[in-house]
């Protein structure tokens, strides 16, 4: 498989099954309340969802808690946590690669979302990204990342140019026409058992 990235290759091979092992066990109760208070702005029904870097499947099992017929859909780069995923719930739509590679169609989702993912991705490639998520949603894009005000790199893990932390919400709202419903702030001193971490997110809707 061809890479867009050193980053893209890291996560697809070098940290793959490591990541799996560490992030197996959730309290899926509380992350089902996390995501209740995220999504509580939104008008109408979400019936399809997509998230671009799914890893295990967390989120699909606690937003599966508050929005039980809601289909699904997933991009996964690590081959491991992509067949982890698909064995253990109903998908709608999968890929298994890379955001970049991956290719629905235009509006197939109400909701698009990252949680964790855009801080792992090449600057250079980061708005190519969110153009992809802003394509395939029909009205809501999320983007649950690290926050800091002017771009930074930190090592992750021991490795470098692996994480990005910088002011995503507002490269996104510059670049894109939608208008914010709602942001706030996760507390991973509270939801770190939930798998978030110290994690700030906002919410856009298509205009």
């Amino acid at each position: 498989m061809p890479f867009n990235s050193g980053q893209e290759e890291f996560w697809a091979m070098t940290y793959a099954e490591d990541y799996i092992k560490k992030n197996h066990e959730f309290d899926h109760n509380l992350g089902a309340k996390v995501w209740a208070k995220i999504l509580a702005n939104i008008h109408g029904e979400i019936n399809t969802f997509l998230e671009c870097g799914c890893n295990i499947g967390r989120n699909i099992e606690q937003i599966k808690q508050i929005l039980p017929n809601a289909q699904p859909s997933i991009i996964e780069i690590s081959e491991p946590a992509f067949n982890f995923v698909i064995s253990r719930h109903e998908i709608n739509h999968a890929f298994n690669g890379a955001i970049l590679d991956s290719s629905f169609d235009s509006n197939s989702f109400d909701l698009v979302f990252t949680m964790g993912v855009l801080i792992h991705i090449n600057p250079d490639q980061l708005l190519t990204h969110m153009e992809k998520m802003f394509w395939y949603s029909s009205k809501y894009i999320l983007m649950g990342e690290y926050f800091n005000r002017t771009p930074i790199s930190i090592e992750y893990q021991g490795e470098k140019d692996k994480l990005f932390k910088r002011d995503f919400g507002k490269l996104f709202i510059e670049n894109f026409s939608v208008s914010l419903v709602d942001y706030g702030f996760l507390w991973g001193h509270i939801y770190d058992s939930a798998g978030f971490d110290d994690i700030t997110w906002w919410l856009f809707e298509k205009n």
